[in-house]
């Protein structure tokens, strides 16, 4: 008997130790809490600079800084704005995202940039610049402003997807939902920026304390 639960602890350890060295294991469950606050108040500038409450649709569609040319709020035409407001945002939250992981690579004595963690970083990267071009192109060229939230929702689940291979099997569910969300985003076209909040803000910071209670504490 004794045997035995010494080959079931040996294949467990090893099962761990493969596990270690194709997943990177470190992501932070406070890492999408600060991302989701930075895309929350990232949405509520949108909707500052809109002069529109987030359940009104239409005027978010047919608001008079949608059309090109018109005037200029805070020094910037809407879709200087829209860009500005967004790469800042993926900028704290990834900076962010970095900070609360190395801590807790550090905690656990692991190393930061190991290969799990290059192939995580490149199975995001990809599909993530994919979309983001996909969606300047639509913004920039045909003004398609309904289209990008939803779109960024689709293309952001599709990643987390992809990603999941790759790290905690958690994230997949998130991809998940950030997927159903985009597409039902697509039907309510006019309240794409509401749906944003939610999929980008509300569940990355719900996300991220299911993460943080389930490993981190």
């Amino acid at each position: 008997m004794n045997e035995h639960n010494q080959h079931l602890e040996t294949l467990t350890e090893i099962r761990a130790l493969m596990e270690k060295s194709t997943r990177f294991l470190s992501l932070s469950g406070l890492s999408g809490v600060a991302a989701g606050t930075f895309a929350l108040i990232g949405a509520a500038l949108v909707y500052l600079y809109l002069d529109a409450g987030p359940f009104d649709g239409e005027r978010y569609l047919e608001n008079r800084h949608l059309q090109a040319g018109g005037p200029k709020k805070w020094g910037m035409d809407y879709y200087t704005f829209l860009i500005v407001d967004a790469a800042a945002v993926m900028i704290c939250a990834v900076l962010s995202g970095f900070y609360f992981t190395w801590k807790k690579a550090k905690k656990k004595g692991e190393p930061l940039f190991n290969a799990s963690a290059k192939r995580l970083a490149l199975n995001l990267a990809l599909p993530l610049a994919t979309g983001g071009i996909f969606c300047l192109i639509l913004l920039l060229k045909y003004k398609w402003v309904g289209i990008i939230a939803p779109a960024t929702l689709i293309f952001y689940g599709l990643t987390l997807l992809n990603a999941s291979k790759y790290t905690l099997d958690d994230i997949r569910y998130l991809g998940i939902c950030e997927i159903i969300l985009g597409l039902i985003a697509t039907w309510y076209m006019g309240y794409g920026l509401l749906f944003w909040s939610i999929g980008f803000g509300v569940l990355h910071i719900v996300y991220g304390i299911y993460m943080y209670q389930k490993y981190e504490r």
